[in-house]
């Protein structure tokens, strides 16, 4: 079962404790960060990736709410407040579900196995379209293990074939999911689920070695 990398966000140390035990109870559920107000999650955001944020709403300096409503490209969100009175704006702003403190553990793994189930099918059905062979071929996302610049085509290497498109990596980065993929070097953008190991300088996907610049390691070991 596929892992969510999960940030905690709540200025009550207690709050944030009982959602760190909650998580650790679900298997899928990987804490990676707890922070006590938005400035901390926003500093960690900018470093790592996140697949989805336990939110609080009620916090010093800038609420969970007015946070969520300038973020760009948010991971998937599940508020958790004392509050009932915000959880119609909330949703609004496609939140995944509303905890209303004090939250029950059945309540808690209820939308934890709804946001797995979402996140999952937005992975699974996400597919692009690549320029191959004068046609256009139809590629899920979650099938692509690298890919390779080669002057002004990118080879894409998947689970099923290698596909030669006739586009520069640039170009061809900017059709993928940025949460899950990441440039490892000049010449190289992988698929961050499809890691075996990191070694040295290398990415192991299968029996792929793929170079990491040193310009580029510390971004890309830090994503994991």
């Amino acid at each position: 079962m596929k892992q969510l990398n999960c940030l905690i966000v709540d200025d009550q140390p207690i709050a944030r404790a009982g959602i760190e035990d909650y998580c650790k109870e679900v298997l899928f559920l990987n804490v990676v960060a707890l922070c006590k107000n938005v400035l901390q999650a926003n500093h960690y955001l900018e470093k790592h990736h996140i697949d989805l944020i336990f939110l609080d709403i009620n916090m010093p300096l800038v609420s969970g709410l007015d946070w969520l409503k300038k973020l760009k490209n948010p991971p998937s969100i599940i508020m958790t407040t004392a509050y009932e009175e915000y959880a119609l704006e909330s949703f609004s702003y496609n939140v995944l579900d509303y905890l209303v403190k004090p939250i029950t553990y059945k309540r808690f793994l209820k939308a934890a196995h709804k946001a797995h189930k979402y996140l999952h099918q937005k992975t699974e059905n996400e597919v692009i379209f690549l320029k191959s062979e004068k046609q256009l071929k139809k590629v899920n996302t979650d099938d692509i293990l690298f890919a390779q610049a080669m002057q002004n085509y990118t080879k894409v290497v998947t689970e099923k074939e290698t596909i030669i498109t006739y586009m520069p990596l640039k170009s061809f980065k900017d059709k993928l999911p940025k949460e899950h993929f990441i440039q490892t070097h000049k010449s190289y953008i992988i698929s961050k689920h499809k890691v075996d190991a990191i070694f040295n300088d290398q990415i192991i996907i299968k029996d792929y070695k793929i170079p990491i610049s040193v310009r580029l390691k510390k971004i890309v070991l830090n994503s994991f």
